[in-house]
């Protein structure tokens, strides 16, 4: 889904340059922001609510979860290689359209075509082979659009932008679980309405963006070894990167558990009708993202003041943590709300700190797409690893989605601890 005193690259490099980066404008802010909204209402349209109706369709509530879950996690499996791949060769692109420019249309039509083959399979199997090509066309998409921060915002405007790129998931979010109402329960139009929206705003972005051609000469290095490098950056040399990762694993695990299951949730813990499903998660999505927008514009602000990154980014686990905590033990509809208000702040905050954390602790000026691919596995593997665990957790529990989401509170908690293990930035 996407972060004073930073470990800085050489001066001129495309990762982390202040000598060379001007301040980017508000038009700029805008279109970069509105394409990465559009990227994130991609995965989250489907993910919060139309696949679980889709796969629901399909096979019956009494087999949905399993066949959900295996979805889930190939489709994350498909994410977590695509992301640093495509970021890879994005780094390496000599297109004469640039380096990014490419993967931002490219990926954008190939995604869509697979939530459409989604949204038309007659059986759970043509629904995974759909998502597995969505989601690796779409990470193609937010492998590049990513690296436009390093590209592109200097080290002082890197807070102000990841926070209101912050902002951006939950007004996906919002527009994904609106049109998904809007739509139903028509659900070819709930899987592509999104498509529609997204796809001219990040071809819009796409059109205008400056993006400098990359010359030949300057292309990084290919090879065996090389393509191997792209999936992983040495702990052990990387200390704080791999700090952040650890970081970020935990954090997205423990939405991961949130949003996979939250239909579900809804269905069976609190016993909400099926038809009713898409207008609480609207509710729910609805007065998380009111709370999400105050706390990231806010806090990029103020971690760009202060020069501190660490402290937000532990503090909103905390409280999202706690918000987990006390969704565990809801026992009704408006349980579930405060809940999901509470964890606004956690999850707002956090995406407004985190991402600009890691891009000052980027460990190759040279190759930033692929390190924020890497960093993005953090971002796809939880989304894997999620459906094949909570079973298990569901099965210790007797059940119950409360202890499921305790769990998750739990995953949250420790994502607080790994991050004040980051040195590198105060």
């Amino acid at each position: 889904m996407p972060d004073v005193p930073p470990s800085e690259a050489p001066a001129g490099g495309p990762s982390n340059p202040p000598a060379t980066l001007r301040r980017v404008g508000w038009r700029f802010v805008i279109l970069y922001a509105c394409a990465y909204m559009s990227t994130c209402l991609l995965f989250l349209a489907p993910a919060l609510v139309s696949l679980a109706l889709k796969v629901n369709s399909l096979v019956g509530i009494e087999r949905a979860p399993s066949s959900l879950a295996l979805i889930a996690s190939v489709g994350a499996l498909v994410a977590m290689f695509g992301n640093p791949f495509f970021g890879r060769l994005s780094d390496r692109t000599t297109s004469s359209l640039g380096r990014r420019r490419p993967w931002l249309i490219l990926g954008l039509v190939a995604g869509s075509f697979g939530i459409l083959v989604v949204a038309l399979a007659p059986s759970v199997p043509g629904v995974l082979v759909g998502w597995c090509v969505a989601q690796l066309s779409f990470n193609a998409v937010l492998a590049a659009l990513v690296a436009v921060m390093p590209d592109q915002v200097p080290v002082g405007q890197r807070g102000q932008v990841a926070g209101i790129l912050g902002v951006c998931m939950p007004i996906a979010s919002l527009v994904g679980t609106f049109l998904v109402k809007v739509f139903a329960p028509n659900l070819v139009a709930m899987f592509l309405a999104p498509c529609v929206v997204s796809g001219f705003f990040i071809l819009l972005f796409a059109l205008t963006m400056t993006d400098p051609r990359l010359e030949r000469a300057q292309r990084p290095p290919w090879s065996v070894r090389e393509f191997a490098r792209t999936f992983y950056v040495n702990p052990p040399r990387n200390p704080d990167f791999a700090w952040a990762f650890t970081s970020r694993f935990l954090f997205v695990l423990a939405y991961a558990f949130l949003t996979t299951y939250q239909a579900y949730y809804l269905l069976d813990r609190l016993g909400t009708a099926a038809a009713d499903v898409p207008q609480q998660i609207f509710l729910g999505t609805l007065v998380q993202s009111v709370v999400i927008v105050a706390a990231s514009l806010a806090g990029g602000r103020v971690s760009d003041r202060t020069g501190r990154r660490k402290i937000f980014v532990a503090a909103a686990s905390v409280v999202y943590g706690l918000a987990l905590f006390m969704i565990a033990a809801a026992g009704d509809v408006n349980g579930f709300l405060t809940g999901m208000a509470i964890s606004g702040l956690g999850f707002g905050l956090y995406m407004a700190v985190d991402l600009a954390l890691v891009v000052d602790v980027l460990p190759d000026s040279g190759s930033s797409a692929k390190d924020l691919g890497v960093l993005n596995i953090a971002g796809a593997l939880p989304s894997s690893l999620a459906p094949a665990l909570a079973p298990a957790i569901l099965a210790v529990g007797g059940g119950s989605y409360g202890v499921l989401y305790a769990v998750a509170g739990g995953c949250a908690l420790l994502a607080a601890g790994a991050i004040l293990r980051v040195k590198g930035v105060r």
